[in-house]
């Protein structure tokens, strides 16, 4: 008994990532019932994956490619260990010319290399999803990617903004935050622009160009709480003729996905508002969320996203 106990809480832990029951869902914006349950941990790294391939200006095909390969290699989780040298989100090797241990297992630079490869492989976008991503990982199991394709791109979908309001996590609601707002800014420069960290490729830089200014929100203290705007024209499609609302539901749910890890408490855009805590995670309408005051306006903008750190 006391082993079966030990085994069923590894199993929760593990499931759960580790954050107490956190837990992340992404459904279908066909409203067809489909659904991908994950953890807060596999939501960062999706994201991250995800504003790394925007930032390039790859269409959504190139973000579903990348995201099913991370499944299978690494169950989106940024792992020190594999078959020989392997390591990280789609397990390269430091040995193959991948980069040292170090950048392989810095998510945006391991995201980019990802990408790097892919946009050389001709007529990607057409090609099955197991061939593309085999013509780039080499694998021994060549096959094994298409069995990720569907929750692939349901998280796509989402994370590109294309699918409004469908992903949610539960969040840590009163959690303490560790630097508030400017944890928030450091992770939105890692993913969506250059932050200068030793040396590496920042992730929004085009392979032989320079990349973009990272973007710089200004935070702002609203009914106690410390809030950020984010303008949504500060952020590029990457010339994918994605809409400013498409925009505006990336950084959405890239907050929503980073929430557990930047103690991040409520998230609002485009008259909807997501709140930690919430056990069953759907986007509410903003009126039926209690936002008031100055958060009401910001919360119906499609100009701007609002994120709110807990205090």
């Amino acid at each position: 008994m006391v082993l079966l106990s030990v085994t069923g809480y590894l199993v929760l832990h593990y499931i759960t990532g580790g954050t107490g029951g956190t837990g992340c869902r992404v459904v279908s914006g066909q409203d067809d019932g489909t659904a991908y349950e994950f953890t807060p941990e596999q939501a960062v790294n999706a994201a991250t994956i995800t504003a790394v391939g925007t930032a390039r200006g790859l269409p959504e095909r190139a973000v579903t490619i990348a995201l099913a390969t991370a499944l299978q290699e690494s169950a989106l989780r940024n792992i020190d260990h594999g078959d020989r040298d392997s390591l990280g989100l789609f397990q390269q090797r430091p040995s193959q010319g991948w980069g040292t241990e170090k950048q392989i297992m810095d998510p945006t630079y391991a995201a980019g290399k990802f990408y790097e490869h892919l946009v050389k492989v001709p007529d990607y976008t057409r090609l099955p999803l197991t061939v593309a991503a085999q013509r780039v990982q080499r694998s021994g199991f060549p096959d094994a990617y298409a069995k990720h394709e569907p929750d692939a791109g349901l998280l796509a979908a989402a994370l590109t903004g294309r699918s409004a309001a469908t992903l949610t996590c539960s969040g840590r609601p009163g959690a303490t935050p560790a630097e508030g707002t400017e944890a928030v800014r450091s992770a939105l420069a890692r993913d969506f622009g250059s932050d200068g960290r030793d040396g590496l490729e920042p992730a929004g830089a085009v392979v032989g160009e320079a990349a973009s200014s990272a973007p710089a929100p200004s935070p702002s203290v609203e009914n106690g709480g410390r809030a950020l705007t984010l303008p949504v024209a500060d952020y590029s499609d990457g010339g994918t003729g994605r809409s400013l609302t498409q925009r505006g539901w990336q950084l959405a749910h890239w907050a929503v996905a980073n929430a557990s890890s930047l103690h991040i408490e409520r998230v609002s855009y485009a008259g909807q508002v997501w709140t930690a805590g919430n056990t069953d995670g759907p986007w509410q309408p903003a009126a039926d969320a209690g936002t008031a005051g100055a958060e009401t306006g910001a919360a119906d903008s499609v100009d701007a996203v609002q994120v709110v750190t807990a205090q």
